[in-house]
């Protein structure tokens, strides 16, 4: 999995699975666009991925979250639930604003 922070007013932690790197989805008027220059950070396992996940929830930050991988570990995380989660062409992802 990738995770990449975006420092700003209100941080923003960007992830992703990384075989969905650079991949764009469409289905319908609906588009999942999962840019290198917005996703592509740091490579990280399931553990340290939560712990990440769980820091930056104390800090407020927005989160936007694409592949089954990394939004498991983002409910393990507690940082979303399953009604949160949305599908485009079967990939699922959740945006948070905490």
């Amino acid at each position: 999995m990738q995770i990449k922070i975006h420092k700003s007013y209100r941080d923003i932690v960007a992830v992703c699975d990384t075989e969905l790197l650079g991949k764009y989805f469409e289905e319908g008027e609906f588009q999942l666009d999962i840019k290198e220059s917005f996703y592509k950070g740091e490579e990280i396992d399931d553990g340290e991925l939560q712990e990440i996940l769980q820091e930056m929830r104390k800090e407020d930050a927005t989160f936007n979250i694409v592949g089954k991988k990394s939004i498991q570990a983002s409910i393990n995380a507690e940082i979303i639930s399953e009604e949160s989660v949305k599908r485009i062409s079967g990939i699922p992802y959740s945006l948070i604003l905490l």
